[in-house]
């Protein structure tokens, strides 16, 4: 069984959704380590809610912090630190999929960052949206994973930016799971459809 860790190049580039397609095409368990803010509809809510298959389990957050902020400035309101050796992958007979925070360096506490999550036989799926600026986040994402040695891939999601995603995979030679497309809405038949089109790459 397999870990994938999914992560993204910001904030709000749609690692949620990606992270249900994903585990709706592995019949996998989810798990989102660090949820911040949104504590009533949070991730796992979300994913839990797009997805069609009886075998996925959803594990519940190491933390659950009250501020949508990022993890460290969260957890300082909330009054806790943040620590690396209580964040620990629930066991599991399945695969899993494992949702971050925002991007790779996102603070966890004053040393500790999203990256130190990931551990070496984690496959890492990165989501890229296009803006203004995307392509030097995808390439810094990239190449900090690649040159950690992770199995790295990718999805881009939103609508196609054929001359970004191009120059991305020229430059970095990584495998394309496939493409998220800037849809009305999600819905676990929407789901599903990306899953059963995603599974083989996966």
């Amino acid at each position: 069984m397999k870990t994938y860790f999914i992560t993204g190049i910001s904030t709000e580039v749609g690692k949620t959704v990606a992270a249900a397609i994903v585990t709706e095409a592995l019949k996998a368990d989810y798990w989102k380590p660090i949820q911040a803010g949104d504590l009533e509809n949070s991730d796992t809510h979300k994913v839990a809610r797009f997805i069609s298959n009886k075998k996925s389990v959803f594990h519940q957050n190491a933390y659950a912090l009250h501020t949508p902020m990022s993890p460290h400035a969260a957890a300082e309101i909330d009054g806790i630190h943040i620590n690396l050796k209580d964040i620990v992958a629930p066991k599991t007979e399945n695969h899993l999929v494992i949702e971050g925070a925002g991007g790779l360096l996102v603070p966890l506490n004053d040393t500790d960052t999203i990256l130190d999550l990931i551990q070496p036989d984690y496959k890492v799926i990165v989501v890229s949206r296009h803006y203004l600026g995307s392509i030097n986040h995808t390439l810094l994402t990239l190449n900090l994973l690649k040159e950690k040695g992770f199995d790295v891939s990718v999805i881009f999601s939103g609508d196609e930016h054929p001359t970004t995603e191009s120059i991305i995979q020229k430059m970095t030679n990584i495998h394309v799971i496939g493409r998220i497309n800037e849809e009305p809405y999600f819905d676990q038949n929407i789901i599903k459809e990306y899953a059963q089109k995603f599974a083989e790459k996966l």
